[in-house]
């Protein structure tokens, strides 16, 4: 396994890990042969579950965020996203551009721009050229369309069945 890992401030488009993987925040990877790697799994089953897991949790994700961008307004999507990023990192910062924002979301970073202004404007966020801070969660969850309540709650529900 080889660590590897990306620039400190990442202000510039995103770097390849791997085959098809991005990132967008500071992270130590591992990459592993796919040979090998179904050899750890066959050693390690409780591994293989927690990556069935993870499956299902991105999986249904995936789906409920399809739907979100079909329905729902880019104010309460950038609410949603922000959120998302923040649990994934364990930090309110995120090192993100409104061009990576709206590849995230599906829209043009014009768009980005209107609705981090308006959540900056209600005090949630604050917002410098590559950099969110949320500013106030609680307000945050509020603006946020119900699909973050509702895949965070989902995954409660299916880690406390795990256990």
């Amino acid at each position: 396994m080889t660590p590897k890992r990306p620039p400190k401030k990442n202000q510039e488009p995103p770097r390849s890990i791997g085959a098809g993987n991005l990132v967008y925040n500071e992270i130590t990877a591992l990459r592993v042969d796919g040979d090998a790697f179904a050899v750890i799994l066959r050693q390690c089953p409780q591994l293989e579950h927690k990556l069935q897991q993870f499956s299902q949790i991105m999986t249904m994700q995936a789906t409920q965020i399809a739907a979100c961008n079909r329905l729902h307004d880019v104010e309460s999507r950038l609410a949603r996203w922000l959120l998302m990023s923040a649990d994934c990192v364990g930090s309110a910062s995120l090192g993100l551009t409104q061009e990576v924002l709206g590849q995230m979301l599906g829209t043009r970073r014009s768009s980005v721009t209107v609705a981090a202004g308006i959540l900056q404007k209600a005090g949630l966020i604050a917002y410098t050229r590559g950099d969110v801070r949320i500013v106030h969660r609680p307000k945050l969850e509020q603006a946020a369309c119900e699909c973050y309540n509702l895949m965070r709650r989902q995954v409660e529900v299916w880690q406390a069945q795990a256990e």
